[in-house]
């Protein structure tokens, strides 16, 4: 699924506030006639996209993949677009049966970008860059660590371990673009990741607080975290024996 988070306050359902999960769920039961809940795979903040959100709903008898899909294309908001439907098994959970997730954040440094038909999906930064340090700085993030320096809000009972498998940046149309892959994150993980390395590619601090952050140096704190509305939850990956993985089984739960 995707969406243009621009006008949500985040994924999860507020009853006073637009969100994601709200405009499906209200769709849904409309379709079903009756009320329905959609489970995502992860929960993105006010202002943050996704062309890779995983959802799944239990719809009633009669719904096939191809109708649903059909129907929420027709009559969801514009800013939000299912890109397949598939049948799964009931039993499977779009965020536990997760592996790995993978953000995208995309820096426009190019004059374009400032375009109103870019600017809202990416940061402008003005200041030069050096992509060398970007790229270092980017390597000592992968592996296992504590990213708490790195978290706007704490997650005691799960701590604060992440694994991350990628962490790299490459060259986009209008600037450059960060690429993240982890098992877990944290709350705002991913923007404090690129504020605090886009304050190293501009010389405003040194590359080897990166390592200091992980390791909780005493006194030592982020950079402030980069604006939401460059940031993209882009793949959501599970494994071969989730039912997410398999080929389309004929259960009622649809996943999107």
């Amino acid at each position: 699924m995707h969406y243009d988070g621009s006008a949500f306050h985040g994924w999860q359902y507020q009853p006073d506030r637009r969100t994601v999960q709200g405009e499906i769920e209200a769709t849904l039961s409309r379709l079903a006639d009756s009320a329905r809940t959609a489970l995502g795979s992860g929960r993105t903040d006010t202002g943050v996209h996704a062309t890779g959100q995983v959802v799944s709903v239990d719809m009633p008898v009669g719904w096939n993949a191809e109708s649903l899909y059909r129907s929420l294309n027709a009559t969801l908001p514009r800013d939000i677009w299912v890109e397949r439907v598939e049948s799964v098994g009931q039993d499977f959970h779009p965020r536990y049966h997760a592996t790995a997730r993978t953000y995208r954040y995309d820096i426009g440094t190019a004059r374009g970008a400032a375009s109103p038909f870019h600017r809202r999906w990416c940061w402008l930064v003005s200041d030069p860059l050096d992509r060398a340090l970007l790229d270092e700085a980017a390597s000592r993030l992968v592996g296992t660590h504590s990213f708490r320096a790195f978290a706007k809000s704490g997650q005691p009972e799960r701590g604060y371990t992440c694994g991350v498998t990628r962490a790299e940046w490459s060259d986009w149309a209008l600037g450059l673009r960060f690429r993240i892959t982890a098992n877990r994150y944290l709350r705002h993980m991913v923007r404090y990741l690129v504020g605090t390395m886009i304050e190293i590619g501009q010389g405003k601090r040194p590359l080897e607080d990166v390592e200091g952050l992980l390791s909780g140096a005493p006194g030592l704190v982020t950079s402030p975290p980069a604006s939401p509305e460059g940031l993209f939850l882009e793949l959501v990956e599970y494994s071969s024996s989730s039912s997410a993985a398999a080929s389309p089984t004929t259960g009622s739960d649809t996943k999107e």
